[in-house]
């Protein structure tokens, strides 16, 4: 449900007679407040050790729950592995959080069938994480030959109603990096679906006009599409202006304007077919700023602000809810959550940096000022 409270009403951009049923607007003093059924986030990276500890807290404060990556060192291949993973979390999450971590694993060449089949009858492990080899952070363990080598766990997939969650880009060195995702649609992907239609398959982290089309071609509710806040909201000029910007580059990269005005007009259209998925990545400051830079930008912090303000810019606050709590659980087979938070339209600035004893992460936006806040009730 969805409540505003603003002075006037028309600063919502859309007419008021509009908003229906359970979502009204109604204005009672100088701050405009969301109530909104509190979000899942569908695509995080918590790391382990000391990161895992420094960051998870953000996390927990802002999302019920969260679809964890499993690009460890050793990666996350087995259930029982994903299992322990998934207790280190737990024991690291502030005092009285219910946040709740969704396992993954990461499919390689040798994952075999029966580790699927171990996998859904855990209750821990909710998807399996497609990486193309050499295709970003820790991937050097993924998949080389999917069609050759994982097809019967692919079909066990299917057979156990377990998503493919995919990291959509080709590593070919002779693919320009900023036609990787078109690409692998082309080659990889649509034959993928072709052949197995019964395979439930999100495409991760979507970055061009051609993925937006392309999950829009597939059967509703059989492919679906996450969306981080810095594709909807940073173009390629974002990592040049003014200098060389490491902590706006991320993988898959940024692409053009008019792929991240593609995503923005999918997004906020009310489509089904797409949900929150941050990809927050959390990377120590001296391995951003170096001579070979790791990809991933820490958004955790403020990915609420920034999604609420790509659906306020847009004039659809109203769409908001349905995208970061109703989407991806419904894709998932999943209950609704029942705790609410609130979005409370007041300026914070971004802090420049969060200082840990083994050193700096540097959040998306540092030192800006956001307009939105999340708060819970």
């Amino acid at each position: 449900m969805i409540k505003s409270l603003v002075p006037p009403c028309k600063a919502l951009k859309f007419p008021l007679e509009k908003v229906e049923g359970p979502k009204k607007l109604r204005c009672r003093g100088p701050k405009m407040e969301l109530t909104l059924t509190q979000p899942d986030d569908w695509h995080l990276h918590l790391r382990d050790g000391d990161l895992l500890e420094a960051v998870v807290s953000h996390s927990a404060h802002h999302f019920g729950r969260a679809i964890v990556m499993p690009n460890l060192r050793p990666p996350i291949t087995t259930t029982a592995a994903a299992v322990a993973y998934r207790e280190s979390i737990l024991k690291v999450l502030p005092a009285k959080s219910n946040f709740t971590p969704l396992m993954t694993l990461y499919l390689t060449d040798t994952t075999s069938p029966e580790e699927i089949k171990l996998a859904r009858r855990s209750d821990a492990v909710f998807a399996v994480k497609l990486y193309p080899a050499g295709a970003t952070t820790n991937s050097q363990d993924g998949v080389t030959d999917l069609f050759g080598k994982c097809l019967p766990v692919l079909e066990e997939m299917a057979e156990q109603n377990m998503p493919l969650l995919v990291h959509g880009e080709v590593t070919d060195t002779d693919v320009d990096v900023f036609d990787r995702e078109k690409v692998f649609i082309e080659t990889v992907l649509n034959p993928l679906v072709q052949r197995l239609p019964q395979l439930k398959v999100v495409m991760e982290h979507i970055t061009t006009m051609d993925a937006v089309r392309f999950v829009e071609s597939c059967k509703e509710g059989s492919v679906a599409a996450t969306v981080t806040p810095q594709h909807l909201l940073l173009n390629r000029n974002s990592l040049f202006q003014g200098g060389l910007q490491p902590h706006n580059y991320c993988l898959p990269v940024l692409k053009r304007e008019i792929h991240r005005q593609a995503i923005v007009a999918a997004v906020t259209s009310g489509s089904k077919r797409f949900f929150l998925g941050t990809d927050s990545a959390p990377h120590e400051r001296r391995r951003k700023e170096c001579s070979c830079g790791c990809a991933g930008i820490y958004n955790a912090p403020v990915a609420l602000s920034l999604y609420a303000k790509v659906f306020e810019d847009a004039g659809v606050l109203e769409k908001l809810e349905a995208f970061t709590s109703f989407n991806g659980p419904d894709f998932y087979g999943l209950p609704r959550n029942t705790s609410k938070i609130k979005m409370i339209r007041t300026p914070w600035k971004v802090p420049e940096s969060f200082s840990f004893s083994f050193g700096d992460i540097i959040p998306m936006f540092a030192g800006e000022t956001l307009e939105w806040q999340p708060s819970f009730i």
